[in-house]
């Protein structure tokens, strides 16, 4: 086990790097918004097109290349999305000086870069999940951690570089991204991977896709991937506009601590979660987000509502993988599909989520009830529509708490099944 654990060391790190790359395909573009509307006069919907074509991009990605990967196998599909990625970026950065109109470069990089992203999601967590260990949970867990590091590189190392070079050198920081997919490339091309399910064995996804726990998973991983977002995304925005608290006080210690704690959690699940109940875990931080959305959207102290921030990271932090490893051991023999479909359901989440907190925050104002406790506790209407949004936030952990205890009822009904 030990010296195959050790030949696999290569593939695992490249792994580790895809995620880094991931990250950077879904969070350097919104850390250059406020660049790119400067000098090129975008407007905000514009530049949210862009984000809105990367989830679409994404999705459509995660579906239709699961059956080509388990046709022609992991390797070609991992160098050719490292490729596309440093292609994309180049496109992106290039645009303003090749085409008449940069926002079309714009849109073509960051479809380029995009399905690179989708392909990322399907690909690494079953390459590692096939690696023989002592604990699928925690290597998962290890894997997606490099995600959360990966976007506090790409935000603080982005928003330096353009602080010490102006924001006119945006350009030059999407170039220098492209180090390390290009930097994957190599290694993806040479590192050892461990056998996939035989064709002749593997499960196709018809023969599970009225599967309740399958459904039920997939909705799962989409409450899961919703409760991280909305805290991830919206941080920022309520610690300035709710809290009063300065933005870059506000980005420090509300996102950015969000997403440490989020890989810490991972971190942490990776190195001594061998032997923990991993579905006990979830559940526990599913209770433990909900407490966190009510303590952000009621309390009135700034530093309770930094602090219930970043302990959200760490209670969703298992969200994602876990449903990841409890769903490909309930389903051992499946193909690339069933990853494909969790990803497809995680980005469904991911945008769903905050979207719709953001239509809460936006109409909370015209509700006649909230205009009255508004005027009671002296909100003006963004305080009122945030505070709103934040607790509407709430039912997605509540959700994803659902989902995972009906898993672990049917997980142990089929274990009493196979006892007797």
């Amino acid at each position: 086990m030990i010296k195959n654990i050790t030949s696999y060391k290569l593939t695992t790190n490249a792994c580790y790097i895809g995620h880094i790359v991931q990250a950077t395909v879904v969070n350097l573009t919104p850390v250059l918004f406020i660049p790119l509307r400067e000098q090129f006069g975008f407007s905000f919907g514009q530049l949210g097109l862009l984000i809105l074509i990367n989830f679409i991009t994404q999705v459509l990605s995660d579906i239709l290349f699961s059956h080509a990967v388990d046709k022609h196998g992991y390797r070609v599909f991992l160098v050719g999305a490292h490729i596309m990625t440093t292609i994309g970026f180049a496109v992106f950065a290039l645009s303003p000086l090749v085409m008449p109109n940069p926002y079309l470069g714009f849109i073509a990089g960051t479809i380029i870069f995009s399905a690179s992203g989708g392909l990322l999601e399907i690909l690494l967590s079953p390459v590692v999940n096939a690696i023989p260990t002592g604990s699928k949970s925690s290597s998962m867990s290890l894997l997606h951690s490099f995600y959360a590091w990966g976007q506090i590189a790409v935000v603080i190392l982005t928003t330096l570089f353009l602080f010490a070079f102006g924001r006119q050198s945006w350009p030059v920081i999407m170039l220098l991204w492209t180090l390390p997919p290009i930097l994957n490339v190599i290694l993806f091309s040479i590192a050892p991977f461990a056998p996939s399910v035989p064709e002749e064995h593997r499960q196709s996804f018809w023969m599970h896709y009225k599967n309740k726990f399958f459904i039920v998973a997939v909705i799962a991983i989409a409450f899961g991937a919703a409760s991280e977002i909305i805290m991830n995304q919206w941080a920022s925005a309520f610690m300035e506009k709710v809290m009063m608290i300065p933005k870059v006080l506000g980005d420090i210690s509300g996102m950015s601590m969000f997403a440490l704690m989020l890989g810490l959690g991972r971190l942490l699940h990776g190195k001594y979660g061998a032997k923990m109940d991993l579905n006990k875990i979830m559940l526990l931080g599913c209770a433990v987000a909900f407490a966190c959305y009510l303590i952000v959207a009621f309390s009135g102290i700034g530093i309770l509502s930094l602090a219930a921030c970043a302990i959200c990271g760490i209670a969703v932090s298992l969200l994602w993988p876990g449903t990841l490893v409890l769903t490909s051991e309930r389903f051992p023999l499946a193909g690339t599909w069933l990853f494909a479909f969790l990803a497809a359901g995680g980005d469904i989440g991911a945008s769903v989520g905050p979207w719709f907190v953001g239509v809460v925050s936006d109409n909370a104002i015209n509700i006649g009830f909230l205009s009255q406790i508004a005027g009671k506790y002296g909100l003006d209407s963004v305080q009122l529509g945030m505070r709103t949004g934040i607790f509407i936030g709430a039912l997605f952990p509540l959700g994803a708490f659902l989902c995972l205890l009906y898993l672990r009822t049917a997980a142990l009904k089929k274990q009493g099944e196979h006892t007797l």
